[in-house]
């Protein structure tokens, strides 16, 4: 369990304490609007009014005793950046940012944020690789380059053998999971036999994916 600092209760922020809520950690929600503090108190172990670019309401929360600082502030960059920067002043130890838009995330990360998340921006690029590949269920990105994908077989695999299939030597992709019955298993075995109701988890590049399903 970890002790987190959220100050924005937007829709962004709102989402945010409501996973962390279910993940079992005590969060302390600010905003200045004290409508939105009234409707997150269901989802929040705590919440506050105040203004998170005044240097004297922030040190009196104590930001270098929360684990995590979440910056989720809506409609006003300006104020993300004071309270980005407030925050590394008054010793939070990790600060992660929300940007809106193009260019605000090397503002935040000046001004001390330790990571940014683009919602929208990741969002639009999930969407993109989702539902434009007949194959792709899911994916997380790892680097620029390399992700982990979940994918369902094309018919032509069925019956074979993950030796057989040799995805590693002709495209380059590593397949680190098999998943059946939405039961995952990570010991793949060479002479493991490929059903129709199997998926893979698969790790490689995008470009290398294409190659092999053909999207």
């Amino acid at each position: 369990m970890k002790s987190v600092l959220l100050i924005g209760l937007g829709r962004f922020g709102k989402h945010i304490a409501i996973q962390l809520n279910k993940l079992g950690h005590e969060v302390l929600g600010i905003d200045h609007d004290e409508e939105k503090v009234n409707e997150a108190m269901d989802i929040v172990t705590d919440a506050q009014i105040g203004d998170s670019t005044n240097e004297a309401f922030l040190r009196s929360l104590g930001v270098g005793n929360f684990d995590i600082c979440f910056v989720t502030i809506s409609n006003d960059f300006q104020s993300s950046l004071e309270t980005t920067y407030l925050l590394k002043e008054l010793g939070a130890s990790f600060v992660v940012a929300r940007a809106e838009r193009d260019g605000q995330e090397r503002f935040l990360l000046r001004n001390g944020a330790d990571k940014v998340v683009y919602p929208e921006k990741q969002v639009a690029n999930w969407a993109a690789i989702r539902y434009s590949s007949d194959h792709i269920l899911d994916y997380i990105e790892l680097d620029s380059k390399h992700s982990l994908y979940e994918v369902s077989i094309p018919e032509g695999w069925i019956g074979k053998s993950i030796i057989q299939l040799d995805v590693r030597r002709k495209y380059n992709l590593t397949i680190i999971g098999i998943k059946r019955d939405e039961e995952m298993d990570f010991m793949v075995k060479p002479e493991t036999i490929l059903t129709k109701d199997t998926t893979l988890l698969v790790l490689g590049e995008y470009k290398a994916l294409q190659k092999c399903f053909k999207t």
